[in-house]
This record gives C-alpha cells, structure tokens and sequence, in this order.
C-alpha cells in the first residue's frame, strides 16, 4: 500500500501528509484552498484539483475535513469519494464527526467493496507534527490491520474500538475529558486572581502533582499571556461537544459539566471568537 489520496490540509492534515511522506508514501492531496497546501506540495506531494482526482487508483483514502456535512459531501456527494475509488480501496475518515455517519459511509463502502474505518485522532497540531498522534478506530478488524502502517506512520498510541462508528465514539470520551480540563485549567486561573495570588507561580506550583493535566501543560501559558491562537479551533471544538450531548442526551444521560462547557463556548462562538483557540474559554471568566 502505497498511493494515498489525502483530502483536508488544515492544522492537523498538513502535518498528518508530511509523517506519511516521510513514511514513504506517495501522497495526492486536495483541499479547497490550494495554498494551504503549498508547502505540502513544496515538500512533494501531489495536487489534485478534485477530490475524485484525489482519490482515483488510490489504495488509500485519509479523509480530516471540518464538520459532519463537509464529510458527506466528499463521501456522499457528487464528484464525492464513495463513486470514485476502486473496489478493495481502504477509506478512512480521520474528521471527528457523528457515529451515525461513520456507520453510513461503513455500510455504503461495504456495498461497493471498500473498506472503512472512522479513526479520528487527538494530540492537537503538535501531536500531529511529531507523529505522536492517539487514533481511536471503529470499523472491521481486517481494515484495521491493513490501516496499522498507515496510522503508524501518523501516530503513537493507536486502539481498534469496535466496529464502524466506535472510533467517533471514543472521541466524544476524549472531548468530554478535555473539556473538563480545560474548564478547570481556566477556574484555577480566575480563582487565583480573584484571591489575589499569582497566577503563573499557581500553576507552576500545582501542575506536576495531582491537579496536573496534559491541557494545563500546553495551555496555561497561552492563557496567562492571553494569547488566542489556535492549536485546534474552538469551532471544531464545540462541534464536537455538541456531538457528545446529542449523543448521550439521545440515550437519557446527562453530563451537567461537558453540557455547562459547551454553553460557554457557544457564547465565545457568538462573541466572534470561534476561529481562536479552545485556551480561549479563559475570556468567558473575564
């Protein structure tokens, strides 16, 4: 396996075509904006100018768009992935998007005599730049198998959930957990202040023990310094809470504290802050 048809260049997928270059891939990308793509091409990629000519004579198909509807359009629609491939060809959509979607492209690949898997991944643009990404994937475990080198060449710690719509699943945990995080990450911050302590000599106090997180590390000092740049948009981000409470609150369980951080977050998102970075929940404190 070795030609790879890669459509979304963004902060993750960038990153994600230059490990798989390196990996020796022959890597073809699309994206709608082909300047996002240029130093992937200055690099040796190959442009395609559709995604059917993207993904056309592919053994693989890596798909990280933004949003569920952008998903099903490159899948579904057409010009779209689904009527383009050959058969025996490898699909998988990196995107966090809905399980149901996942479990729709599974079953339409299946029909056609593809196979798909729903793997979307975390570790944010850095994990991504040092191939350290975790990739949680649903779908057969034969896709699974074939897709390994693949996510090794892209990622760290990599786990087969289930079948076809587990991936996203775990990923709606892993948001959850985040979420928490980075809310307590931002009620540290706000509590020290209103107390009159440091904030930075708080955080660097309390960080390596028992409060400690993996979002504390990489995101206090973005906050302290109020700094808004994206890491991973907070777009992206409150899509995928609202993905996890639709999720849950269909199967009657309420989660108060992820459910509390996306109303937050849906408020910064109508203030005009939705292309910043989640770090950016501080300012909802401000």
């Amino acid at each position: 396996m070795k030609a790879v048809g890669f459509v979304g260049i963004g902060l993750m997928g960038r990153a994600m075509v230059r490990n798989l270059m390196k990996a020796g891939y022959d890597v073809t990308i699309y994206t709608r904006t082909k300047e996002k793509a240029q130093g992937n091409l200055d690099e040796g990629a190959r442009w395609a100018d559709t995604v059917a000519e993207c993904v056309k004579d592919k053994d693989a198909v890596i798909t990280i768009v933004g949003y569920p509807q952008d998903v099903e359009e490159v899948y579904f629609g057409s010009g779209g992935i689904l009527e383009n491939v050959n058969p025996g060809t490898l699909l998988i959509d990196a995107t966090t998007s809905t399980p149901e979607l996942a479990v729709r492209i599974a079953a339409a690949a299946n029909e056609k005599g593809l196979s798909a898997l729903d793997a979307p991944v975390t570790g944010g643009e850095r994990g991504a730049i040092a191939g350290t990404l975790t990739i949680m994937a649903g779908g057969e475990q034969d896709a699974f198998d074939r897709a390994m080198p693949l996510f090794q060449a892209m990622g760290e710690t990599i786990r087969h959930q289930g079948p076809a719509g587990t991936g996203q699943h775990c990923k709606m945990a892993n948001q959850i957990g985040i979420s928490a995080a980075i809310s307590g990450l931002c009620e540290v911050v706000a509590y020290s202040k209103t107390v009159g302590l440091d904030p930075a000599l708080v955080l660097d106090t309390i960080k390596g023990g028992s409060a400690g997180s993996a979002q504390m590390n990489l995101l206090s000092p973005k906050v302290l310094a109020g700094d808004d740049t994206a890491a991973f948009y907070l777009k992206h981000f409150l899509k995928d809470l609202k993905i996890a409470m639709h999720e849950s609150e269909s199967r009657g369980r309420d989660l108060p504290g992820a459910r509390g951080v996306m109303e937050k977050y849906q408020m910064l998102e109508d203030q005009g802050y939705g292309d910043c970075g989640t770090q950016t929940l501080y300012r909802w404190y401000e």
